[in-house]
């Protein structure tokens, strides 16, 4: 099942697939005391047992429920001896089932998401994120954000690699942006949002967000006009689909998107030739946010970047990487 850190989405509810939770009982979810037990386990006991083939399984699924009470996992796990190589070849074992559909059970993919969960776990923690980056362990898991299969295995498969990345990202550390833009982050997540649910879509999307906070990030979108184009239309196609599958965390985040490129093309590149997708003036979409004061205050100051960026008499400004006014106003999303 994938599992992916609440606290990644702010206000987004947890990933964890219907299934995988519709048995468990209300009162049971809610006793304030129901996690206090896994702060006693042996962890140390059951990193050890990740050694074992015979009792690997049972250790994955023990430490990916209580890797977010324990604040010690991610150092215990990184350090210990021959674990993270453990774990890299539970990853490269699901290779050869997601080369083609139907080859993934739903059994491989659940051992596949807590071994993830793990990574996520390792990935989130300020004193390994960065040797994780430096070992390239994210570039096993790009092969699982670039499977086409919409089948839930694949689906579960995507979303917690997605949290692995999206844990990466989320402090806005410029030597891990570098790495991501190096190793072509970008067309995965694109891939993703293409095939992947709702869910995939909007941890795909706060990536997407959190590379472009950043200054290098903001450039490497809009250096090259094809690079802008894919990207501005990729997230014209989300609005789109708003009215029917509704995301208030998703359209925050794809306003940010655009406000975003419109900040860094109005600064860096002395014209602004995105138009705005039409979609951000239907009253469906923008009723989603209409309640939450950051994603109008967003609206607002893109509105106004559209609006600054327009030329007298319909001129078009200098285009990134020389892109005609008439390429941009024809292949950017509809306004």
């Amino acid at each position: 099942m994938a599992i992916i850190t609440e606290s990644l989405l702010g206000d987004q509810s947890s990933s964890r697939p219907p299934e995988a939770t519709s048995g468990q009982n209300n009162s049971e979810s809610t006793r304030p005391n129901d996690a206090d037990p896994f702060k006693k386990v042996n962890v140390e006991q059951w990193i050890l047992e990740l050694r074992d083939r015979r009792t690997r399984e049972n250790a994955l699924q023990r430490l990916s429920k209580i890797r977010e009470i324990r604040e010690d996992l991610a150092p215990l796990l990184w350090h210990s001896f021959g674990t993270t190589y453990t774990l890299l070849k539970e990853i490269l074992e699901v290779y050869p089932m997601v080369t083609s559909p139907h080859l993934l059970t739903q059994e491989a993919s659940n051992r596949a998401c807590n071994t993830l969960s793990l990574y996520q776990c390792v990935a989130a923690h300020p004193e390994t994120r960065n040797l994780f980056v430096k070992a390239n362990i994210p570039m096993y898991i790009y092969p699982f954000l670039g499977t086409k299969s919409k089948e839930k295995p694949y689906e579960y498969l995507r979303l917690s690699s997605l949290g692995v990345i999206g844990a990466l990202v989320k402090d806005n550390d410029e030597d891990i942006i570098t790495f991501l833009l190096q190793t072509q982050v970008f067309c995965y997540c694109i891939r993703c949002i293409e095939v992947g649910t709702i869910l995939s879509r909007t941890v795909a999307t706060f990536i997407i967000e959190r590379i472009l906070i950043s200054d290098q990030g903001m450039k490497y979108c809009i250096t090259f006009a094809d690079r802008f184009y894919v990207i501005t239309q990729v997230l014209s196609r989300m609005l789109d689909k708003l009215p029917e599958e509704p995301s208030h965390r998703l359209l925050k985040l794809i306003i940010h998107c655009f406000l975003r490129l419109s900040d860094g093309l109005t600064r860096d590149v002395d014209s602004l030739s995105l138009c705005l997708p039409r979609s951000l003036r239907d009253s469906r979409v923008i009723n989603l946010v209409s309640d939450d004061p950051v994603a109008m205050s967003y609206l607002r100051r893109l509105y106004c970047n559209v609006a600054a960026g327009r030329k007298p008499n319909g001129a078009a400004g200098k285009q990134p990487n020389g892109a005609s006014g008439a390429e941009s106003n024809g292949r950017v999303a509809k306004g």
